[in-house]
């Protein structure tokens, strides 16, 4: 049963969400609204001792978090979501180093190029020469984890792909939270959760979709990873609310995931909605959602 405290969060998020898109906002330009994700996200609070390190690979911004006392040769590459459109390392820059304690080791969070002025297949690239730099530094792919939330979760897997099917070297495994990963819309969620999420509105996300596709089919298989042959992938953990209309992509990702015979662990948590994870101790939900991730990553390095 949902806290008590996740009951008011989820009515605050909601009028807030209202708030945000009111019409002087959807007038102004992306810029500004991202700027403005930005400035909001500003208020998290980081884990305490927290190390934040920003440098370039080849151009990129990123950041290594970090604590003291933690192993340098293990890492989560961490792929921020915003529908492919909004976020940024400011943005989740808490939610990453949350996790990289909870599994204690040290996390990488680049900014990715975004829609619309870089549509598909920017991110992907960006993602996937940001593991080959990781390779390079002496990285070794069975101590790299792949996570990432919403289109980020959807990055993760088709980075993923795409280093598969070029017969490179894989993460250990990839963690999705609330991943969106059918931009066709198609679940059944996309209808049975409209009224209680939160967050996403489904006019909202398959506007974003549209703009990310540039043009491609909603369905290509590194768009919508759920369309994709997910043969050969390494284990998936899956967490998904409840009340979020992506409930049916991450349901279906798990289908598609023990179809091709990957290794996939899926958790449903009653009464959550999109990314709760982002609250970090201002929700018992959301600390032991983390602390469950890091746990998977424990387990999975031989921690």
């Amino acid at each position: 049963m949902p806290s008590l405290k996740s009951y008011f969060l989820e009515k605050v998020i909601k009028l807030s969400v209202k708030r945000v898109l009111g019409k002087r906002m959807l007038k102004s330009g992306i810029e500004e609204r991202r700027q403005k994700l930005d400035k909001a996200a500003s208020r998290l609070k980081m884990p305490k001792n927290s190390i934040v390190e920003a440098f370039q690979i080849d151009g990129m911004y990123s950041e290594w978090l970090s604590l003291p006392d933690i192993q340098n040769d293990h890492v989560i590459l961490y792929l921020h979501g915003g529908g492919y459109e909004y976020c940024s390392v400011h943005t989740h820059r808490t939610l990453a180093a949350g996790i990289g304690k909870a599994a204690g080791i040290k996390v990488l969070l680049p900014d990715y190029r975004l829609a619309p002025e870089h549509p598909f297949p920017a991110a992907i690239e960006d993602a996937v020469r940001v593991y080959h730099w990781l390779l390079e530094q002496g990285y070794q792919s069975s101590n790299i984890i792949f996570a990432g939330d919403s289109a980020g979760g959807g990055l993760c897997l088709a980075a993923a792909l795409v280093l598969r099917d070029q017969n490179e070297p894989l993460p250990a495994a990839i963690v999705c939270l609330s991943p969106w990963v059918d931009l066709t819309s198609s679940g059944e969620s996309y209808i049975k959760n409209k009224e209680v999420d939160p967050y996403l509105n489904v006019d909202g996300v398959r506007k974003v979709a549209s703009e990310y596709a540039g043009g491609e089919s909603l369905d290509h298989p590194l768009i919508s990873p759920v369309f994709a042959d997910l043969t050969g992938l390494p284990p998936m953990f899956i967490q998904v609310g409840s009340h979020e209309i992506l409930q049916s992509d991450a349901e279906l990702l798990a289908i598609q995931a023990h179809k091709a015979g990957v290794p996939v662990s899926i958790k449903v948590w009653n009464g959550m909605w999109h990314v709760w994870q982002m609250s970090g101790d201002l929700l018992p939900e959301s600390r032991r959602a983390i602390q469950e991730i890091g746990e998977f990553v424990k387990r999975t390095l031989n921690k």
